[in-house]
């Protein structure tokens, strides 16, 4: 199941799975300090929850225009905000993320960048993937990144391995 943490303004400042609700925890701690963010039960009736279930079930722009409000290094954020950029149904290789952030040289720092990214799936770091088509790392795991891409009908470079949704496309919460 996807976890969405938003602020009192409706921005949302971290996605994650119910899995990995810990990582998600330390990664708030870290950018907001130890106990700067209270987390509350939600009643699964905000905007952004609403567009999540539309985006599982379809609508794969739902979660485009959701706000989001992040903390990390000014870097972090340009690169998350490029992956915004990144149109559903494609995929583009970490030294093209790097290029389009106007850092040619730093994808390996694109790649720590894109791994610390607090609200996956709405910023789809999901969308990046190896320069050979590969399918590298996904904090929600492989599995997810492969049916997130299938989901979207990801048009995969030349040579790039083909994905298969590991889920129905119906299933609105994949792997909950």
């Amino acid at each position: 199941m996807l976890l969405l943490l938003s602020d009192d303004d409706g921005a949302l400042r971290a996605v994650d799975w119910t899995d990995f609700e810990p990582r998600m925890q330390r990664l708030l701690e870290r950018h907001y300090g130890p106990s700067a963010v209270a987390i509350c039960d939600g009643d699964g009736r905000t905007p952004s929850a609403r567009a999540a279930e539309r985006y599982f079930a379809g609508d794969l722009h739902a979660l485009d225009e959701l706000p989001v409000a992040t903390g990390g290094t000014s870097f972090q954020r340009r690169v998350w905000q490029e992956l915004r950029r990144i149109p559903v149904g494609t995929a583009i290789s970490y030294a093209e993320l790097a290029r389009r952030v106007g850092q040619p040289s730093a994808s390996r720092a694109v790649g720590l960048a894109n791994g610390a990214n607090p609200v996956g799936v709405v910023v789809p770091c999901h969308r990046v993937i190896g320069a050979d088509g590969s399918l590298t790392g996904y904090g929600g795991g492989i599995e997810r990144k492969r049916w997130l891409l299938a989901h979207e009908g990801c048009a995969l470079p030349a040579g790039a391995r083909r994905v298969r949704a590991a889920a129905s496309v119906g299933d609105p919460l994949p792997f909950a």
